[in-house]
C-alpha cells in the first residue's frame, strides 16, 4: 500500500511538472502551429492527470479565443471536443462569441444559445457570465433581450454584484432607457465610481444635462473620467459657460491624483471657442505650457480653432504653422477659420498646400472650403472644389455640400444655375439648400423667385419664424409693404413669433457676460445702454 501511495505521488509530481511546463508554453506561444502541437501533447500525454489535462485545455481555449496569435475557429473546435464543459469553459465561449464583431449578430446569437445550453445542463451562471451577455445586447441595442438578461440576473441573485450592475446601467443608457437605468442605479446595494460615471455619461449622451450635473454634484469621489465627461458633455450640449465654471472647480478641488489632461484641455478650448472667450483661451494656453502636457495634434488643432473663432486669425495661423504634424482635422480647422473670416483665397491656398503635403481631405474639409468660396465670392474656385471633391477624391457630395454650392451661386446672382443644381441633386433638397437660395434672393432682391422659395420653406416648416421674416424683408426692400403686412398678419394668426431672443456675449476681465434683447439679470443694463448711446452719438459726429 505504501508502494502504491509512493507511485501515485510520483505520477502526481510528474503531472504537475508537465502541467506547469505546458502552461508556460501556452502563454509564450506565438503562432497557431505551435498551439496545435501543445494541444496534441495535452491530449496524448499519459503523464497528465485528468484534472490537470482539463485545466490545460481550459487555458488553451482561453488563449485561442482572446490572444492575437489564437484562432476563434480553432477555439470553437476545441470547445466541441470537450465532453463535459463546466462553467469556466462556458464563460470563455460566451465571452468570445459576445465579443466578436460581425455584421449580422450571428456570434451574439451563439452566445445566447450557449447560455441556454448551460442552463439546460443545470450549470448555474456566476457574476462573470452576465456582463458579456449584456455587452452583446448593448452592442446590438437589443433592449428586449437585455431586459430578459436583467431578469436572469435578479433570479440568480447577482444584482448585488457591482460589475454586473454597471454593465446593465451601460446597456440601458446606450439603448436610451434612462428611467430603467436610474431605477436600477437607485436599487443597487453596492455602487462604485464606475456606476456613477456610467450614469453621468449616459445622461449626457441622451441629452439629460441637468440630471447629469445633479448626479455630478452628489458624487463624493470623482476621477479624471468624471471631470472630463461632465466638461465635454456640457460643451457639446451648448452649455460652454457652465463647462468653464466646472473646469475652474476642478482646478480648485483637484488633488495630485486628478489633474487636467489632454481631453480636459481640448474640451475647455472648445468651450472658449464657442463663447469667444479669448482671455480664458489664452490662460488655458499658458496653463498648457506650464503643466507640461504634450501639445499633440489634437491640442494643436483645438488651439487653432479657439484662436480662430475668437477672432485672432494671425495667432491661429502661427500655431498651425508650428505644429510638427498636421492631420486632416488640423488642415480642415485652419481652412474653416479662414472661411469664417471671409479669407477665401487663404482658405483656397491652404487647401492646395494640404494636397502638396499629401494629406487627404474629407467631406468636412470641403464644407469649410466651399463656405470660404461663398463668403468671398469665389465662384470659379467653388465650382472647381465641387468637381475635385467628386472626381479626384471620390467623395460623394452630401446635402450640405449642395447647400454650400447653392449659396455660392445665389450670392453671385446665378439663380438659373442654382435651380439647375437643385434639380440635379440625387437626394431631396432640405431647408438649408432652399434657405441658401432664399438668402441669395433676399440679398439681390429677386422677388419672384424669393417669394416662391419662401412659400415652399414655409410649407416645409410652417412654425419657423425665419422664413416669414425673410419674405417680409424681400417685400419691404421691393417697396411691397402691403404684401409684407399680409405676411406679418399671417404670423400673428398662426401665433408664430421669435421665441428665443438674440443674445450676445462679451468677455470683461476674464468673465464671460451674456445679454439679450430681453435684458440680463447679470449685467448692469442701464450702464450698458448709456455706453452704447454715447458711442452712437460719437459715430454720428
Amino acid at each position: 500500500m505504501i508502494a502504491s501511495l509512493l507511485d501515485f505521488k510520483t505520477v502526481e509530481s510528474k503531472s504537475l511538472t508537465l502541467k506547469n511546463t505546458l502552461s508556460r508554453l501556452i502563454e509564450e506561444c506565438k503562432n497557431l502551429r505551435e498551439l496545435k502541437k501543445i494541444h496534441t501533447h495535452i491530449l496524448k500525454s499519459s503523464t497528465l492527470l485528468t484534472g490537470d489535462q482539463y485545466h490545460l485545455i481550459t487555458r488553451l481555449l482561453f488563449y485561442c479565443s482572446f490572444s492575437n496569435y489564437g484562432s476563434f475557429r480553432y477555439a470553437s473546435n476545441v470547445f466541441h471536443l470537450i465532453k463535459n464543459p463546466d462553467l469556466r469553459v462556458y464563460n470563455i465561449m460566451i465571452r468570445a462569441n459576445a465579443s466578436m464583431k460581425d455584421g449580422d449578430g450571428t456570434h451574439f446569437c451563439r452566445a445566447l444559445m450557449l447560455y441556454k445550453q448551460m442552463l439546460y445542463k443545470d450549470i448555474v451562471p456566476n457574476s462573470l457570465t452576465f456582463p458579456f451577455l449584456v455587452m452583446g445586447c448593448t452592442r446590438w441595442l437589443d433592449g428586449a433581450t437585455g431586459q430578459v438578461i436583467h431578469v436572469q440576473v435578479i433570479k440568480f441573485g447577482f444584482l448585488k454584484d457591482v460589475f454586473v450592475g454597471n454593465s446593465l446601467i451601460s446597456f440601458y443608457m446606450t439603448c436610451g432607457l434612462l428611467n430603467n437605468a436610474r431605477k436600477l442605479f437607485d436599487e443597487m446595494l453596492v455602487t462604485d465610481i464606475v456606476s456613477w460615471n456610467s450614469m453621468v455619461i449616459g445622461y449626457l449622451r441622451n441629452g439629460g444635462l441637468d440630471m447629469a450635473v445633479d448626479l455630478f454634484r452628489k458624487m463624493y469621489e470623482k476621477n479624471i473620467i468624471t471631470w472630463n465627461s461632465i466638461i465635454t458633455g456640457l460643451v457639446q450640449g451648448g452649455r460652454a459657460k457652465e463647462s468653464l465654471e466646472i473646469f475652474h472647480e476642478m482646478q480648485l478641488l483637484s488633488d495630485s491624483l486628478v489633474k487636467p489632461d489632454k481631453i480636459t484641455i481640448a474640451s475647455v478650448l472648445s468651450a472658449c471657442a464657442q463663447l469667444g472667450a479669448i482671455d480664458h483661451g489664452k490662460w488655458v494656453h499658458g496653463y498648457l505650457r506650464r503643466s507640461g502636457i504634450e501639445c499633440d495634434v489634437v491640442i494643436g488643432t483645438a488651439l487653432v480653432n479657439m484662436y480662430g473663432k475668437c477672432g485672432d486669425v494671425q495667432k491661429a495661423f502661427e500655431i498651425f504653422k508650428e505644429m510638427p504634424e498636421k492631420d486632416t482635422s488640423a488642415w480642415t480647422v485652419m481652412i474653416s477659420v479662414f472661411a469664417l473670416h471671409g479669407l477665401g483665397w487663404k482658405a483656397f491656398n491652404c487647401f492646395l498646400e494640404m494636397g502638396r503635403a499629401g494629406v487627404e481631405p474629407n467631406h468636412v474639409t470641403f464644407v469649410g472650403l466651399l463656405s470660404a468660396c461663398a463668403h468671398s465670392g469665389l465662384v470659379e474656385q467653388g465650382r472647381w472644389c465641387f468637381d475635385v471633391m467628386k472626381h479626384v477624391y471620390l467623395i460623394e457630395p452630401q446635402v450640405y455640400h449642395y447647400a454650400c454650392m447653392v449659396d455660392i451661386l445665389s450670392r453671385a446672382r446665378l439663380f438659373d444655375e442654382s435651380e439647375i443644381l437643385i434639380r440635379s441633386m440625387p437626394m431631396k433638397p432640405d431647408v438649408y439648400v432652399w434657405g441658401a437660395l432664399l438668402g441669395g434672393c433676399q440679398m439681390h432682391g429677386n422677388v419672384e423667385l424669393g417669394e416662391k422659395v419662401a412659400h415652399h420653406l414655409i410649407d416645409l416648416e410652417p412654425h419657423n419664424h425665419a422664413f416669414y421674416m425673410n419674405l417680409c424683408d424681400i417685400y419691404s426692400k421691393a417697396g411691397r409693404f402691403d404684401a409684407a403686412k399680409i405676411i406679418r398678419n399671417l404670423m400673428k394668426e398662426r401665433r408664430i413669433e421669435k421665441k428665443i431672443p438674440g443674445c450676445s456675449m462679451i468677455e470683461i476681465n476674464g468673465v464671460v457676460q451674456e445679454f439679450s434683447a430681453g435684458g440680463s439679470s447679470e449685467l448692469p443694463m442701464k450702464e450698458l445702454v448709456l455706453v452704447l448711446n454715447r458711442l452712437s452719438n460719437e459715430m454720428k459726429i
